[in-house]
């Protein structure tokens, strides 16, 4: 018996080669695509994130406004603030804790996170609003001195600036930075300890459903807080505005 041996055999075994090759290329994109998919369907996600006022600090119980940093510490009374506003805070099970470079926020932000055996991470962009020339002057005339600016703010106009200090555009930037911080880390549930002055506007500047009346008709006395939903490159919305802690 002879064994035919063809032309062909060796041109079909070249295109089974090809169209395997061909297949394997075509499998491989497809699984890159796939592990790409979801990340691209994702987009972005909502988290809630809580803003803290600090604790009462020693410029408080003096009645005179400093913004300077690292600034005061906190009085007894703050201590105590802080330490029942840890009780109220901890139940809550924040998966991150921030502060601004200001003692008073890292001292308040101190019982919370011993509370939850975390870290407290310092972000300078949570800090106080600087009230140039209005430094040292008394609290009580906040709305007809450092407050007016900001008001403007709020109706469209940030480049009104405190004088000797920031405008609207310069504020609003830097504490983006510190919350696009947050949400960088994959936090879906922080806490940020900062400034009355600076979550208060930040917050109204910011939110889908702002009430420019809370900022001077309910300003956030120390350990009042604000809770928001949303994220940075779709917007914010304001779910709780608490300035009503119970006292010390």
């Amino acid at each position: 018996m002879k064994l035919r041996v063809t032309a062909e055999r060796p041109g079909r075994t070249g295109e089974i080669i090809a169209t395997a090759r061909r297949f394997a290329a075509v499998v491989i994109i497809a699984v890159l695509a796939a592990g790409c998919a979801p990340a691209r369907a994702a987009g972005p996600h909502t988290i809630t994130l809580t803003l803290v006022r600090h604790a009462q600090s020693t410029a408080n119980a003096s009645g005179l406004i400093d913004t300077s940093t690292p600034g005061p510490e906190l009085t007894p009374k703050g201590w105590c603030q802080a330490t029942l506003a840890a009780t109220q805070l901890a139940p809550n099970r924040y998966d991150g804790i921030y502060a601004s470079s200001m003692i008073r926020t890292q001292e308040t932000a101190t019982p919370t996170a011993q509370a939850l055996g975390e870290p407290v991470i310092v972000l300078p962009g949570l800090r106080e609003i600087e009230a140039g020339q209005y430094e040292g002057t008394p609290e009580a005339n906040i709305p007809q001195t450092y407050f007016a600016a900001p008001r403007r703010w709020l109706q469209g106009d940030r480049s009104a600036r405190i004088p000797g200090s920031v405008d609207g555009n310069e504020f609003d930037a830097r504490f983006d930075e510190a919350v696009q911080h947050i949400y960088d880390s994959a936090s879906q549930n922080p806490v940020a300890f900062s400034h009355s002055a600076a979550i208060m506007l930040w917050v109204l500047m910011n939110v889908r459903n702002p009430d420019p009346s809370l900022l001077t008709g309910k300003p956030l006395p120390n350990v009042g807080h604000v809770v928001l939903t949303g994220n940075p490159s779709e917007g914010w919305t304001l779910t709780e505005w608490d300035a009503d802690p119970p006292p010390c």
